[in-house]
């Protein structure tokens, strides 16, 4: 078999997973053989809303990849656990996993740097915004002539259009890992103690209520906003009713839509709602109930229910407030081979065990990440947990971030320049334009 490394794609098209998926109670197993040499294991799961049944396929051999040994990098704090996700691939395929965890506020060095010296791992954790980077640098494998042999990998697998968007429909560079999206959580408990029945639905209301909670006393504020959340004025300026790129495909920041947004990004901290301490620990300021409002992503559902799960019926999710509208961020992850890996087909089947639906369930048990296999999505959307049909419903509202090459770098600096009017007192005025006159110099780095 030979492997060639990919061909750069243009641009990465837009592409919004519609989650329609919740976890399983119990769950059996047949296995039977497929006419290519491979085998389908079907599991049948038991939830309160039925019975599920999903088709996994396994590749049709991994008898010759006993005794490698692949790299993967994975970003953040889970890497325990996923050592302990990929100990059965371990045991069927004898294939070694050296787990390297990179911090979340190390990445981009990491990756800029194993991008530029083509030093990176065999396999990867990808995250969305970072894609265009990978494809700039020639950094992935293109493995469409071999995934054939690996069923879980295949298209339709997958949300409709998913893998066109994300790969084009000539190359297969990576694959769908984990979904997710912001939503608004809340201190149901709080709320009410405070005279609010229901959390806020509009930006309007949500300033009303912030306002409220943050007359608790000192160091009682009503709302979080993360100092490094990039996303977040891009997701006001949706939610205002416009967008970042223009009609040309260009980056155009100075439209009204944008200007709505830094205006409501600012009441924030001008009406003091907000903590401004940029080392804030979003999680313990929601347990405590210092900051009983926030927009986050269902991990943190994971994070309140370890930490504090005497909290359990005091908290609740809902979908984020609106401007014009209640668009939200499409974020989450891909995982693809690294194109200078010696090891590709030992690669390329442990991507396949992560597609498999049994392997994305655990993986969203573990630690509150939405599948992205279509199958795994159905079959924990028939569960009970009531979170993730606000997840769902917030999915087919939500958009990824642009996608040109640079984008990081600006989004950065939009984020950045915020902060300084927020934080820092620099003229909002002045700011700005400095900021619009420097778009085009961001981008092209």
């Amino acid at each position: 078999m030979t492997w060639s490394k990919w061909r750069p794609l243009a641009l990465i098209a837009a592409a919004m997973l519609v989650l329609s998926a919740c976890s399983s109670s119990s769950s059996s197993d047949d296995t039977t053989t497929t006419a290519g040499g491979g085998t389908d294991t079907t599991t049948t799961t038991q939830t309160d809303g039925g019975t599920t049944t999903t088709t996994e396929g396994v590749p049709s051999s991994t008898d010759d990849l006993a005794g490698s040994t692949i790299s993967f990098w994975i970003m953040g704090d889970t890497a325990t656990a996923f050592e302990a996700l990929i100990a059965d691939f371990t045991a069927e395929t004898g294939v070694t996993v050296e787990v390297d965890a990179i911090p979340w506020d190390a990445v981009n060095d990491r990756l800029t740097t194993a991008v530029a010296s083509g030093s990176g791992p065999d396999v990867s954790q990808i995250g969305l915004s970072h894609l265009p980077s990978f494809i700039a640098g020639e950094t992935l494998l293109d493995v469409s002539d071999y995934v054939d042999d690996y069923p879980n990998l295949a298209r339709d697998n997958f949300p409709d259009g998913v893998m066109d968007a994300l790969n084009g429909t000539d190359a297969t560079y990576s694959f769908p890992w984990v979904s997710d999206t912001r939503v608004l959580f809340y201190r149901s408990d709080i709320l009410a103690e405070a005279g609010f029945d229901s959390p806020p639905t509009t930006w309007a209301e949500l300033i009303e209520t912030a306002t409220v909670l943050a007359e608790r006393g000192a160091r009682e504020y009503g709302y979080y906003i993360p100092q490094w959340d990039a996303p977040l004025p891009i997701a006001y300026t949706w939610q205002a009713g416009g967008d970042v790129i223009g009609a040309d495909g260009s980056v155009d920041l100075e439209t009204p839509e944008f200007l709505a947004a830094v205006d409501h990004y600012l009441e924030f901290y001008e009406k003091g709602l907000v903590p401004t301490a940029g080392d804030w620990d979003q999680a313990l300021g929601f347990i405590t109930g210092a900051a009983p409002m926030l927009v986050s992503g269902p991990y943190l559902a994971g994070a309140i229910n370890d930490q504090a799960p005497e909290l359990e019926g005091s908290w609740n999710v809902t979908t984020v407030p609106t401007g014009l509208n209640d668009t939200s961020l499409f974020a989450g992850s891909n995982v693809g081979v690294w194109s200078n890996t010696d090891q590709p087909a030992a690669a390329l089947a442990l991507l396949d065990y992560l597609a498999r639906p049994s392997t994305q369930l655990a993986w969203y048990a573990a630690v509150n990440e939405l599948p992205a296999a279509s199958a795994a999505l159905a079959e924990l959307k028939a569960g009970d947990d009531a979170n993730v049909a606000v997840y769902a419903d917030q999915l087919s509202r939500s958009r990824l971030l642009p996608t040109l090459a640079g984008w990081d770098a600006l989004g950065w600096e939009i984020l950045t320049t915020l902060n300084s009017i927020a934080l820092a007192g620099a003229d909002k005025d002045e700011a700005l334009a400095d900021l619009f006159a420097r778009v085009d110099e961001i981008l092209e780095g």
